[in-house]
């Protein structure tokens, strides 16, 4: 046969998509833009700095251990480019640049590498890499600054006399059951608050979230029980008075945004059936209303999402739907046989 008409065979289905992995990528770093654009007007040229250290950095480390086992090299799909900037994201603007690196190794190599690569980690790599950093250097990892020209990080040095101020979260105001009185809500909702990179503005966020769901990218089902699973529980129990503005603020005022667009929604580290997304969403806004409320951290976002993670091989179980066409008769007899053949292997190997 003429090399022209050679076919490859492959498994059905045969749909053929002109959507793949570096076109989905795409549409997220675009998500991705405005929230970044709004953090370099309140935290300064640095957060731009950063971004682009940390995502030179993911990229270099893909392919360098890709080189190192001799596997293809994959940089071309921008995943690495997404960590890199989700990373630097959840990071304060004042992270020295050899810290944010670090994060890198650990969230494309140990974590999203070394398990296969892309569509094989169990937890997401950005979130992974943010709480190794944050168990390394827990001091500079809850170092903000405040927002505002007169108070932007250099993009050089070490940033030792930078004026420093706590997230909303992290303020004695909310810890002692008061609400915040130097930050308003419509603050907290555009990022005119201290924080990570990427997480202060809401409303950017949402932008972006709102641009995924146009594009169909991302799943709406995932962020919106999130976000509803939060706010319910912090009006039911808020820490002080005020249940609608307590409410509000623990929604604009952390990460639990850019957690439930940006991160929870992750195709690999996300169950894949309805039924499994809100059980899992439920789980991860149980958990972040759980660690503000009674851990040791003001914000328990990224440790929420990594804790479901790791629970979405029993959920996708749990939650798999039906076989059309099998009935309970023909389970039932399934497991019948399966119990025979176990016990019938286990006779055979004994004699």
């Amino acid at each position: 046969m003429s090399e022209q008409h050679k076919y490859s065979v492959a498994s059905s289905p045969h749909a053929v998509s002109p959507v793949g992995t570096r076109s989905l990528m795409v549409d997220v770093v675009i998500a991705l833009i405005p929230a970044l654009c709004m953090s370099v007007y309140f935290f300064g040229p640095r957060a731009l700095t950063t971004t682009l250290v940390s995502v030179l950095g993911c990229v270099f480390f893909e392919w360098a251990y890709q080189k190192a086992m001799k596997k293809p090299v994959t940089i071309g799909d921008y995943s690495a480019v997404i960590t890199g900037i989700l990373l630097v994201f959840v990071c304060p603007v004042t992270l020295p640049y050899w810290m944010i690196l670090i994060g890198d190794f650990f969230a494309i190599v140990l974590v999203k590498q070394l398990f296969g690569g892309l569509g094989t980690n169990f937890l997401n790599p950005a979130l992974a890499g943010r709480a190794f950093l944050m168990l390394s250097y827990p001091v500079p990892m809850t170092t903000w600054v405040k927002p505002g020209k007169e108070f932007w990080a250099s993009i050089v040095g070490d940033n030792v006399d930078v004026v420093t101020g706590a997230t909303i979260l992290a303020s004695d105001y909310m810890k002692s059951g008061i609400l915040p009185e130097d930050r308003s809500l419509w603050d907290a909702f555009i990022g005119n608050v201290g924080g990570c990179v990427g997480e202060t503005s809401a409303l950017m966020l949402l932008i972006g979230g709102l641009y995924l769901v146009f594009r169909g990218v991302m799943r709406k089902r995932i962020p919106v029980v999130y976000i509803l699973t939060v706010a319910v529980l912090t009006f039911i129990f808020p820490r002080g008075d005020g249940n609608l503005t307590w409410m509000l603020y623990e929604i604009f005022g952390g990460g639990l945004i850019i957690g439930a667009v940006f991160m929870a929604t992750d195709y690999v580290t996300s169950p894949n059936t309805p039924r499994g997304e809100i059980i899992y969403a439920i789980g991860c806004g149980v958990f972040t209303v759980f660690i503000r409320y009674f851990g040791g951290y003001p914000e328990g976002v990224s440790y929420a999402i990594l804790l479901m993670n790791v629970c979405v091989w029993i959920i996708d179980q749990y939650a798999m739907p039906p076989r059309y066409g099998v009935t309970k008769e023909m389970k039932n007899a399934a497991k019948a046989k399966a119990k025979a053949d176990k016990l019938a292997a286990k006779e055979g190997a004994g004699s």
